[in-house]
């Protein structure tokens, strides 16, 4: 399978026009595995109000003590490279990868979702929230919840996991980045179809 980079953020709100983000986690997945990891709290001078404080354990303290969020973007950026993205619940990681990015003038690359691809690959399962799907398919617990790196890595070991119900299940050996974009955007009965056509 092709490199791909699993990222997670922690931030202190829910949209990048009224929070910032405090934590950046990144697994890259290649051959099956998990072969390279990042992980930085970042300081962007933006506060954190408690109940964040409270969920993510990342303090304003701990913040104040970080590097600078631009040096982190662009380290991160460097580590990732040309890779494509992936994270759960893409829609909130990529507002915040982009509008991290731009503030450093750094060029976006395009998002995968394993949430969408959990609910198109697994409808059996109860929840489709990274914490309780991970552990219903008994796959590894990689810390605590609501940081970046724990999550970036559970993430990663879920899409491997729908790699291998992609090839185990539907005898698809090659699902490069472009498939699974184009898989999670289909309706139940068109995934039906497009797995029925094995490769």
């Amino acid at each position: 399978m092709e490199s791909i980079a699993v990222i997670d953020f922690e931030t202190t709100g829910v949209s990048p026009s009224q929070a910032r983000a405090t934590e950046i986690g990144v697994a890259i997945i290649e051959d099956g595995r998990i072969v390279d990891r990042y992980q930085s709290l970042m300081n962007s001078g933006a506060w954190v109000p408690p109940f964040i404080e409270q969920l993510t354990g990342i303090s304003n303290a701990m913040l104040r003590k970080a590097p600078p969020s631009d040096q982190v973007m662009n380290e991160v950026a460097d580590f990732i490279g040309e890779r494509p993205l992936l994270a759960h619940n893409a829609s909130f990681d990529q507002k915040f990868w982009d509008a991290e990015l731009a503030r450093v003038r750094r060029r976006a690359q395009p998002f995968a979702c394993s949430l969408l691809l959990s609910r198109r690959l697994l409808p059996e399962a109860p929840s489709h929230k990274l914490g309780n799907l991970n552990a219903w398919a008994g796959l590894p617990d990689t810390g605590r919840a609501h940081r970046a790196l724990a999550d970036a890595e559970m993430a990663a070991n879920l899409t491997l996991h729908l790699f291998g119900l992609l090839r185990e299940r539907h005898g698809r050996h090659q699902a490069d980045h472009a498939f699974l974009c184009q898989l999670q955007n289909l309706s139940a009965a068109k995934v039906r179809a497009l797995l029925a056509t094995a490769s």
